[in-house]
């Protein structure tokens, strides 16, 4: 076991790993920008070295800057938390070359699964499900017209790398083709991507569940259990839970067999998520995509099985072989805070003046801002995750209830009142619900 970790992050992530880290033993670093100096995460750390100006490609997009940090602290491993650096090969291979210690998936099977037409195809090869869909990069409108006729309408249109749901859009037709195809270029072209689409035939009604999966270092694939994160706001996750209050026992086991399988096929080490859409009305799914790092709700899957997930990413890379319990209970809602406004989900940055988080049983908060900082427009606008826990789904919901009327935030625009009306949803309590929800609630 290494003696000291650099977080490669900041805010809420940072926070959290630094507080594993140090119950570990182990010596934490942190790095911040300019704007992120009074952060709660920068004084709780050992030791936390300055990086640069906001600008996160002045600060921690700066790759050199980063190991430099490394190299000036002593720290032997990184851990890049989610976003930022989490899924980019070259940084993994760079931290690696430095002598480092990367606590995520070797940079090759980020490859791998970062290209989300060569991941689909990898899994199709592997047993995995998928959609009908492109098995090449489209790469123009006669392409994206012609490979319809195939797939057939309605098809999701989205880029061939990258995540969060960024330049994703649905055609119903020719015309909505066109405008999908133009929205999903834009984005591929704004994040550093050629013109490479893929198409995928579009369930209706859909929801979003997820897999996670641990590789052990021994190279053994275990699955614990999955997350519903059909709750979305433009294709980007709002409310998860687990377990899934819309698949039966018997496709919960099929998807965590196919997500095993998905990574024993890409040799994969350290936590990952095997992300499916699920058919509600014929209980079938198929693969969505990979995401080769910790996921924002990865506190629900601690909730319910008691595993630390960071605990075992450091373990993991560190060469310990023993396997986590894998069994669950109970059952976990997270939902995350932003500063927002709640209707329509724009970002509202500001100064907080009062922070009060709420507690009690079944209560865990990760959080990234106190009472004084402030929220920049630099970054997401994610402030904390607010996460419950109870025996049964009823008892979770209840909690979440109270919990949400706790938590009290001045300042910033927050999402706090969205919260407590999706609680009241009927759709949401019931648990019959889609990827569709918060549009009708907003419609």
């Amino acid at each position: 076991m290494f003696e000291s970790v650099l977080v490669a992050n900041r805010g809420e992530i940072a926070r959290r790993v630094i507080r594993t880290v140090q119950r570990m033993g182990l010596r934490a670093v942190a790095v911040y920008s300019e704007a992120d100096a009074d952060l709660p995460f920068v004084r709780e750390a050992d030791d936390a070295i300055p990086l640069g100006p906001a600008n996160p490609a002045q600060s921690y997009l700066d790759a050199g800057t980063v190991l430099r940090a490394a190299r000036e602290s002593g720290a032997q491993a990184i851990h890049p938390g989610y976003g930022f650096f989490s899924e980019n090969a070259a940084f993994a291979r760079s931290v690696i070359d430095a002598g480092l210690v990367w606590i995520g998936p070797s940079p090759e099977a980020i490859e791998r699964m970062g290209d989300k037409i060569n991941a689909r195809n990898l899994m199709e090869e592997s047993g995995v499900p998928v959609a009908a869909g492109t098995r090449v990069p489209v790469t123009d409108l006669a392409q994206a017209v012609a490979a319809v006729t195939e797939i057939g309408y309605p098809v999701m249109v989205k880029t061939a790398g990258g995540g969060g749901g960024i330049g994703m859009g649905v055609a119903y037709d020719e015309a909505g083709l066109a405008k999908a195809f133009e929205q999903a270029s834009r984005a591929a072209a704004r994040f550093g991507g050629g013109p490479a689409i893929l198409l995928e035939h579009y369930i209706e009604r859909a929801r979003h569940v997820e897999v996670q999966i641990l590789g052990l270092a021994d190279g053994t694939v275990v699955a614990l259990g999955e997350r519903d994160c059909s709750v979305q706001r433009r294709h980007q996750k709002v409310v998860e839970e687990s377990p899934s209050p819309g698949i039966t026992a018997e496709l919960r086991e099929r998807m965590l067999a196919a997500a095993v399988r998905a990574g024993e096929a890409v040799g994969y080490l350290g936590a990952g998520t095997v992300e499916c859409l699920v058919d509600a009305d014929k209980q079938e799914f198929v693969f969505l995509e990979m995401n080769t790092r910790l996921q924002v709700e990865h506190p629900v899957t601690e909730l319910v099985t008691g595993v630390d997930l960071v605990e075992q990413q450091i373990r993991i890379a560190a060469g310990e072989r023993t396997a986590p319990p894998t069994a669950t209970s109970g059952h976990a809602i997270e939902f995350r805070v932003y500063a927002e406004d709640p209707r329509r989900f724009l970002p509202g940055p500001g100064k907080i003046g009062v922070w009060e988080e709420p507690s009690g049983e079944g209560v865990r908060v990760d959080s990234g801002y106190t009472a004084g900082n402030t929220v920049t427009p630099f970054y997401d606008p994610l402030m904390a995750k607010l996460c419950v826990f109870g025996a049964t789904r009823a008892e979770a919901l209840e909690r979440a209830r109270r919990a949400v009327a706790g938590f009290t935030v001045e300042g910033p625009k927050n999402n706090l009142p969205f919260c407590a009306e999706l609680l009241e949803n009927p759709e949401f309590v019931g648990g019959d619900y889609d990827t569709g929800l918060v549009s009708r609630m907003r419609a």
